[in-house]
C-alpha cells in the first residue's frame, strides 16, 4: 500500500513536469509562427514593419493570449547586404501553467523585404 502512494506521486509530479514542458513548447512555437507571419506581412510590398507588428499581435491574441502579445516590435535590418524585415516578441515564459516571469521568450521572425 504505501509503495503504490509512494511511485503514484512521483509518477503524478512526473505526468504535471511532463505537460508543463509541452505547455511551453507550444507557446514558443505559436509565438515563432506568429513573429514570422507578421514578418511575412510587414516585408510585403506596399506594406510597413509597423503593420507586421499589428498583425503579430492580432496573431498572438486570437491563438494564444494578449498577456503574451504585449511587447512586440518591427524593424528593417540587413543582413548579408539584404533588407530584411524583424518582428521581435518579448513574452512571458509559462512555468506554472500559463503563469510566469515577463522575461521568458525573446524569439525574433525575420523576412526578405520585397521592396529591394
Amino acid at each position: 500500500m504505501a509503495d503504490f502512494v509512494l511511485v503514484s506521486a512521483l509518477v503524478s509530479v512526473l505526468f504535471v513536469a511532463i505537460l508543463q514542458v509541452g505547455l511551453t513548447l507550444h507557446v514558443r512555437n505559436t509565438l515563432i509562427s506568429c513573429a514570422s507571419e507578421g514578418a511575412r506581412l510587414g516585408a510585403r510590398a506596399g506594406s510597413s514593419p509597423q503593420e507586421g507588428a499589428a498583425r503579430t499581435r492580432d496573431l498572438i491574441s486570437a491563438s494564444l493570449s494578449s498577456r503574451f502579445a504585449g511587447d512586440v516590435s518591427a524593424d528593417v535590418t540587413v543582413d548579408d547586404g539584404v533588407l530584411v524585415v524583424a518582428v521581435r516578441v518579448r513574452a512571458p515564459l509559462p512555468v506554472l501553467g500559463p503563469l510566469g516571469p515577463d522575461d521568458g521568450f525573446d524569439l525574433v521572425g525575420h523576412a526578405f523585404l520585397e521592396a529591394q
